[in-house]
């Protein structure tokens, strides 16, 4: 089938949704007048290596905050943001903390998820992630469309969970697996692993 995203795709679902995947999930948390705040995105990735940065997008609107939500708006107050890396085991958390909740709502405290402190930003991380990234806003990139935003920010702290850390790698296989947004309501956790040399 052919079909342009404007006139419709005639299916019960959105293909789009599922067509780039599997995408890791960033689970942002973040920290503004309100209070604190943490949200997946599956619009998420590391986009360079020295210095290390990341990405995520936001897309759609809160009623309780102008043209955006709750993440974007904290990050223009802060300038900063953490990404944490959830894996299987805490699949029930990451999507308790997708709540539609009020502004100054704490989802550590409605999903039951422990924060800890960051070290080098102001800014809750998520205790028991796999592993945390702090970071500093670079820049917030208006994309097509009323209520998308990219967010860019260079890392400034990485922790790792001790056992994440197998024979010298980061390897979350023990906490459950790297989890994955699939598309539509689907989901999967990667706990198999093939190694490939690139060609010389």
């Amino acid at each position: 089938m052919f079909y342009r995203p404007e006139a419709g795709h005639g299916l019960p679902h959105n293909p789009f949704n599922a067509l780039v995947a599997p995408r890791p999930i960033g689970w942002i948390s973040t920290r503004g007048a309100q209070g604190d705040n943490l949200a997946p995105y599956s619009f998420f990735n590391a986009v360079a290596y020295v210095p290390p940065q990341v990405m995520f997008a936001s897309t759609g609107v809160k009623p309780d905050r102008k043209g955006t939500k709750d993440s974007v708006s904290q990050i223009i107050e802060s300038g900063t943001f953490c990404v944490n890396i959830g894996t299987g085991d805490m699949r029930d958390q990451i999507n308790a903390s997708s709540a539609l909740l009020p502004a100054g709502q704490s989802e550590f405290q409605s999903a039951g998820i422990e924060s800890a402190e960051c070290n080098s930003i102001d800014c809750p991380r998520v205790a028991r992630a796999a592993a945390a990234m702090e970071c500093r806003m670079t820049q917030i990139v208006p994309l097509a469309g009323e209520t998308n935003f990219m967010v860019l920010g260079v890392v400034t702290g990485i922790h790792i969970r001790d056992d994440c850390i197998v024979e010298g790698r980061f390897d979350p296989r023990p906490a459950g697996g790297w989890i994955a947004r699939l598309g539509y309501k689907d989901f999967a956790t990667v706990t198999e692993l093939f190694e490939m040399d690139r060609p010389k």
